[in-house]
């Protein structure tokens, strides 16, 4: 199904790929209380009415992990039907940033090697996040 097939709202979602030096990619779990709590994702959030998607990005992840972007550059846009909600997601690739992350909503944070024979070290996965993690690998990064 995609946007306009389905009746509900579009959640629209910044959401940052963030990539080391080593090629590691960071994955969040996502905190008691949410839905999909304990689940692995990408970190980033909803766009605010009145705000742009980078604008967006840059607000979450100051938020989320105490990062202030210095450079992202979109990749692409992808969208997810969950139970709770329909998703846009808005894909940063995100290389450059200021200070150190850290989960500052009290999120365990792990920063994952891409490898060929598996998706990542850590489960469950969001289901969207599967879904990146397949594009990142279709991509080469």
């Amino acid at each position: 199904m995609n946007a306009s097939e389905q009746t509900r709202p579009i959640v629209e979602v910044a959401v940052g790929i963030i990539i080391d030096e080593q090629k590691k990619i960071l994955l969040a779990k996502r905190p008691e209380g949410k839905p999909y709590a304990h689940y692995w994702e990408f970190p980033g959030g909803k766009v605010e009415q009145d705000e742009t998607v980078l604008d967006a990005l840059t607000r979450e992840l100051s938020e989320e992990l105490g990062i202030q972007v210095t450079r992202a550059l979109f990749w692409q846009t992808i969208e997810h039907d969950y139970p709770h909600a329909y998703v846009r997601l808005h894909l940063h690739m995100v290389r450059q940033w200021a200070g150190q992350a850290t989960g500052l909503e009290g999120q365990e944070l792990y920063w994952q090697q891409l490898k060929e024979s598996q998706l990542a070290d850590v489960e469950p996965l969001l289901p969207a996040t599967v879904s990146i993690i397949e594009l990142l690998k279709l991509a080469g990064i």
